[in-house]
């Protein structure tokens, strides 16, 4: 079997899931750290031209869905908004270095292209993205805590999604915001505030605009449809038990109730729980088509021969997994 961990998409726009650990799993992260790993993730995201759909920061490791639009090239302008907001409290060297920045970049020289095709280059790409974040953070943090050496385990592991209101997507934004719950750190999702959800309830700003991304899909809609249609998509996905025992917390009994009063068949949060593996490690996930698509894509520029095809979330026949696919069968 082929590793599809650095599988990235070729289409114009994108969606990935990614996760990354810290080395062994030690609990390195508290508030403060949690804290400014949200702040250099949203700065790196409006680096790179990307947008952040929802998050969960956990104290050993962090999801992020985020979405990369169809790519454009910035004007000089943008070029300079973008590095200082990468920098946003620069040192006096790195203010001189802004303002020798400018008059390179006006100058319009061979010095100025160079630079140009430089910060371009880690603009609009998930591993320039991903390597810029947890670069930042990783200094930032050895220096508050006095220490040196490698603080995440590996290199993050990425999965692309299909989005504009897909299923596939909705299913794994609610996956990620309900890891504190599951964790057991809260028993509201929205009370947690290190994840997308709970920034979303109590900032609004660029995580709403995300979670708008997603939830919209043919009519618009106002910020108080968008937080309470995810709320309820949340609490559809989140209340059930976990099948056989499973360690970790749900949502509250009484909302479980509430949902399935009315149905009485097996929750799809139960389901998706089951197939958590599928969202981690299924390599692309979305409409059969789609995941067919990416399958010729990946089989031309690696001239792979290996015989892939997309392999259905439903084997049991459950209708609500009936329209999804992966790239890679679940283990």
């Amino acid at each position: 079997m082929p590793n599809f961990r650095r599988f990235k998409s070729s289409h114009a726009t994108a969606v990935y899931h990614c996760i990354s650990r810290t080395t062994n799993g030690e609990h390195l992260f508290n508030a403060a750290e949690k804290e400014m790993l949200r702040k250099h993730l949203h700065q790196t995201a409006e680096f790179c031209g990307a947008e952040i759909i929802t998050y969960a920061i956990m104290a050993n490791h962090f999801h992020v869905l985020v979405y990369f639009p169809r790519k454009n090239t910035p004007d000089d302008a943008e070029l300079l908004r973008r590095y200082k907001v990468l920098h946003p409290q620069p040192t006096p060297y790195a203010t001189a270095r802004i303002e020798v920045l400018k008059t390179l970049l006006e100058a319009n020289g061979p010095d100025a292209r160079k630079m140009r095709e430089k910060l371009l280059a880690r603009m609009g790409d998930l591993s320039e993205f991903m390597k810029t974040l947890k670069q930042r953070f990783s200094i930032w943090f050895n220096h508050t805590h006095n220490r040196f050496g490698t603080l995440w385990a590996e290199r993050f592991s990425s999965t692309i999604v299909e989005g504009h209101g897909h299923f596939a997507l909705k299913t794994m934004a609610a996956y990620i915001d309900l890891n504190p719950v599951r964790a057991g750190l809260v028993k509201d999702p929205k009370d947690y505030r290190w994840c997308g959800y709970g920034e979303a309830i109590a900032f609004g700003g660029p995580i709403l605009k995300g979670l708008r991304l997603m939830m919209e899909n043919e009519k618009p809609l106002d910020d108080e449809s968008v937080l309470s249609g995810y709320r309820m998509l949340l609490f559809g996905k989140g209340t059930a038990p976990k099948a056989h025992g499973a360690p970790g917390a749900t949502l509250s009994p009484e909302s479980f109730a509430e949902v399935t009063k009315t149905d009485g068949k097996l929750p799809l949060s139960q389901r998706l729980r089951l197939r958590v593996n599928w969202l981690t490690c299924g390599a692309v996930i979305g409409s059969q088509q789609f995941v067919i698509d990416h399958l010729v894509d990946y089989r031309k520029r690696t001239r792979s021969r290996h015989h892939l095809k997309p392999c259905p979330f439903s084997r049991d026949g459950t209708t609500d997994w009936l329209s999804l696919f992966a790239m890679r069968a679940s283990r």
